[in-house]
């Protein structure tokens, strides 16, 4: 136990990550299975590995802020999206300001980009695109993605802003321009502010209570008065009050007024 301690003490010092906001026993048995695959049996000696190692380094990252992502995930409410929220949005606006919160490698607020240019030309759209991993945030600004990625995207974007080949679809410039990417710790990072919609999904569910509670304290405070949350699935906010926000959709969240 002592030995998993003094692990997060000295990955919070390098990273900046603090591993006691995440679910403790998912994370460590995790993290037991990474160092175990790669030959350490003691978080002592894994992190001298990793704290030496780029590529192990690396791998440590990527799988502490798994990257597990799809164009249109959840298809059903990328339709709520387009029918419900950026109608609602753009009633008093003609530009909008976007935050796609823990993006991993970008299939998130490409997706928005490619919707939002339905309502506006693309040489209006901005969106802000954050993650705590910058390996994520190379692949994301790369572009480039393996078929079954794509496999909710709508048939027409797919033609209109990939370039395919024996599998691989590469987002188009013209799409990777409107995105923005930054390196952002949802933990401890300043929040944008003045947002009209932040979507953040299916990452919410490692943290600890106490962490989600920030993170949705903060998240309140980015948003215009007339702004949406969108959350993952699995990530109902319980008293949704308590953070000045209030329910208006399964997933959607609006600040209190």
């Amino acid at each position: 136990m002592r030995d998993y301690e003094l692990f997060k003490d000295k990955v919070h010092h390098k990273t900046g990550i603090n591993l006691s906001l995440y679910k403790e026993k998912q994370m460590k048995r995790r993290l037991s299975s990474l160092a175990n695959r790669n030959g350490y049996d003691d978080f002592g000696s894994y992190f001298k590995a990793i704290d030496t190692d780029k590529e192990l380094f690396n791998e440590f990252i990527n799988y502490l802020t798994i990257n597990v992502s799809e164009f249109y995930r959840n298809p059903d409410q990328w339709k709520v999206v387009e029918s419900e929220i950026l109608p609602q949005l753009l009633k008093n606006k003609k530009s909008l300001k976007i935050w796609s919160a823990a993006c991993s490698t970008g299939e998130e607020p490409y997706s928005m980009v490619m919707l939002l240019s339905k309502f506006m030309p693309l040489n209006k759209i901005k969106i802000i695109a954050t993650d705590i991993d910058q390996e994520a945030i190379n692949k994301a600004k790369n572009g480039v993605y393996q078929e079954k990625s794509l496999k909710n995207l709508p048939k027409n974007f797919i033609d209109d802003y990939f370039i395919g080949k024996d599998g691989i679809y590469q987002v188009k410039d013209e799409i990777k321009q409107r995105v923005e990417f930054k390196k952002h710790n949802l933990l401890k990072d300043k929040y944008f502010d003045g947002c009209d919609l932040i979507v953040c999904r299916n990452v919410l569910i490692y943290f600890t209570e106490e962490a989600k509670a920030e993170i949705y304290k903060n998240f309140s405070s980015s948003l215009n008065d007339e702004g949406y949350l969108f959350v993952g699935s699995t990530e109902q906010i319980i008293m949704p009050n308590k953070y000045n926000l209030k329910s208006l959709k399964t997933f959607f969240y609006g600040k209190t007024q």
